[in-house]
């Protein structure tokens, strides 16, 4: 997830220091995984066994705290709170290696500690694993295809309607929760930690690498659709 204020883009900005990015970065996934995490246990056990009464109170909290913490953060640090989208905006060279790689050290690190969180908040044990199975070709396809609709959003976006941003992509994944077969997940971080949560919203880590590649390929496939529309870069 991106915001671009003004004239300012995704790049690394002269405004904010790299440890303030870093911890925008760390807390944006705290939040955001444990809001989808946290939500999935409180919905299980308030839905009677209703799954989609669970999904959809899933799908509501995980939308609203999209825009929130796009909102609050994306000034800051870009709100990626993605590996995915960090990959992209490095590929686009506006973002260096090595910020780009921190990136991603400060968005598992943060989200699994929000993981932990909602364990103890609801009284589960503190490090587990998930036992959720998640594979196929079905769930796959869901994943490169919810992966690739965020990416496009965005990079889309940031170009032309940057204010919109946070709105769209609460708004796209509450929509895609329901229209891809794997609830998208479309990030590579939370995919990883939701494995440490045998929870509603968890999945099995042996079913972890394919869903990352097919994330990746994606985001991927949307930089190239981005840049077929003359969405390559910002300006």
């Amino acid at each position: 997830m991106w915001l671009r204020c003004g004239a300012d883009s995704m790049s690394e900005s002269v405004e904010h220091s790299p440890p303030q990015r870093l911890s925008a970065e760390a807390i944006g996934s705290f939040f955001l995984f444990a809001g989808v995490l946290g939500s999935g246990v409180m919905a299980e056990n308030l839905a009677g066994g209703n799954v989609a009464i669970a999904l959809l109170a899933n799908t509501v909290a995980t939308g609203a705290i999209l825009y929130v913490l796009i909102a609050m953060l994306g000034p800051i640090s870009g709100a990626h709170f993605n590996p995915a989208v960090t990959m992209v905006f490095a590929i686009r060279r506006e973002l260096s290696a090595a910020l780009s790689a921190a990136y991603v050290v400060a968005q598992v690190i943060g989200g699994a500690i929000g993981a932990f969180a909602v364990h103890l908040m609801f009284d589960l044990p503190i490090l587990q694993f998930s036992t959720k199975p998640r594979a196929g070709i079905g769930q796959w396809t869901g994943e490169l295809v919810a992966t690739f609709g965020l990416v496009l959003t965005i990079l889309l976006l940031v170009k032309h309607r940057p204010s919109a941003i946070p709105a769209a992509v609460g708004l796209y994944i509450t929509s895609a929760y329901w229209f891809t077969s794997s609830t998208s997940f479309a990030n590579p971080a939370i995919t990883v930690v939701r494995s440490l949560s045998d929870t509603f919203a968890g999945i099995a880590p042996s079913d972890v690498p394919m869903f990352i590649v097919m994330q990746l390929v994606g985001a991927l496939l949307a930089l190239a659709a981005a840049r077929a529309l003359g969405a390559g870069q910002t300006s």
